[in-house]
């Protein structure tokens, strides 16, 4: 889990149609949500406003 959470974070740092602003502040709630070690639906609900962006990152490497 680990492993895909870290290559989430380096597909967003790297894509194209999420606004530079984003991402920092994406990455950021993705690691307080490691850091609390959270379930995976509370990372949906912390990103929310991003989800639509996101998603297909997540579903790419298997976590949706």
């Amino acid at each position: 889990m680990e492993q895909k959470i870290a290559q989430a974070v380096d597909q967003i740092k790297n894509a194209t149609h999420i606004d530079e602003i984003d991402k920092p502040l994406i990455i950021e709630k993705i690691e307080e949500w490691r850091e609390e070690k959270a379930a995976i639906s509370e990372l949906n609900i912390a990103l929310k406003a991003w989800w639509l962006k996101v998603e297909p990152i997540f579903a790419e490497i298997g976590l949706v």
